[in-house]
């Protein structure tokens, strides 16, 4: 027997919910089809599948059998994709997960010159500010800022990302422009603060001069868990917003928002492009991984 082309058989049957129309889309006898489910049965001493006249379904056993031997196949066929064709025209889909902000202001925006390169490479592109299990989600690589909290992920540094604190016309004109974070802790000011999506926990802005530090948490009417909605709270006037510069720039640009407490920023956070370490690094992956670093480029430098 040979048991890849089984296996290949076995998931197909699967898949189709039927020996004759799995036997069809393979092109192959019936019979043949069947004797080499039969044979996979006997060489695992577990029975795969149950046959009636009208159906076929899978056992407990088939069941698991069939989701972990199709990840086996698809491994295997992208390494043969990956021997057969050139770098520079990798072929299929990735699964993406990346903030909302950075997602729809710096990944979005470029993708077109993406395509131009690699025309045949899909992105099914994750949205959300939330932790991502990449294992459990099938999910191929993340692209995130800050300290990576799962060690055995494989990271390639991408950006340091400068921060601003923002706060509309509006606001200012009925606040005036704060001179210190203390007028946040001494309630003069407002924040719209940012909670995490896994936790639920607002993550303090800090605040550093020199010597001096504040961390400011939960200092104003709005919190919320989702980045792009951050910033469209200071565009709403809802308070101060402490934020990546180079994510607000064209609304500072444009007035929309105004700069403030500019000599307090903390230091830069770092972005990074994360994935499994036993991924095998595929070449559509490669060239995206590659591409993200190109992309953000630009910001990986202090203010």
């Amino acid at each position: 027997m040979d048991q890849i082309t089984a296996m290949r058989v076995f998931a197909r049957v699967v898949e189709a919910g039927a020996f004759a129309r799995a036997a069809d889309q393979l092109q192959m006898p019936k019979p043949s089809v069947t004797k080499l489910v039969q044979q996979l049965e006997t060489h695992l001493k577990v029975k795969l599948l149950q046959r009636t006249t009208r159906r076929v379904t899978v056992t407990p056993e088939g069941a698991a059998y069939y989701e972990r031997t199709a990840r086996v196949l698809r491994d295997i066929d992208e390494i043969e994709s990956d021997l057969r064709q050139d770098r520079t025209d990798p072929k299929g889909c990735i699964r993406v997960d990346v903030g909302s902000v950075v997602a729809n202001l710096i990944v979005m925006p470029r993708l077109p010159g993406f395509y131009q390169r690699f025309p045949h490479v899909q992105l099914a592109l994750g949205v959300s500010d939330r932790p991502v299990d990449l294992v459990g989600e099938a999910v191929d690589c993340v692209i995130r800022g800050g300290a990576l909290t799962d060690q055995s992920l494989v990271a390639r540094r991408i950006a340091r990302m400068a921060f601003t604190t923002v706060a509309s016309p509006a606001y200012l004109k009925r606040h005036g422009v704060p001179e210190s974070p203390q007028e946040l802790l001494d309630g003069r000011h407002a924040m719209a603060s940012f909670f995490s999506a896994g936790t639920g926990r607002i993550v303090p802005a800090p605040y550093v001069r020199g010597a001096e530090r504040f961390e400011i948490a939960g200092q104003g009417p709005i919190s919320v868990n989702e980045s792009t909605a951050h910033v469209n709270a200071a565009l709403a006037g809802l308070g101060l917003v402490q934020t990546f510069g180079p994510i607000v720039q064209p609304h500072i640009e444009s007035g929309a928002l105004v700069e403030v407490l500019a000599e307090w920023a903390p230091p830069p956070m770092p972005f990074h492009v994360a994935y499994r370490p036993n991924r095998h690094l595929s070449a559509k992956l490669r060239v995206f991984v590659d591409w993200v670093v190109e992309v953000f480029a630009p910001y990986n430098t202090a203010r």
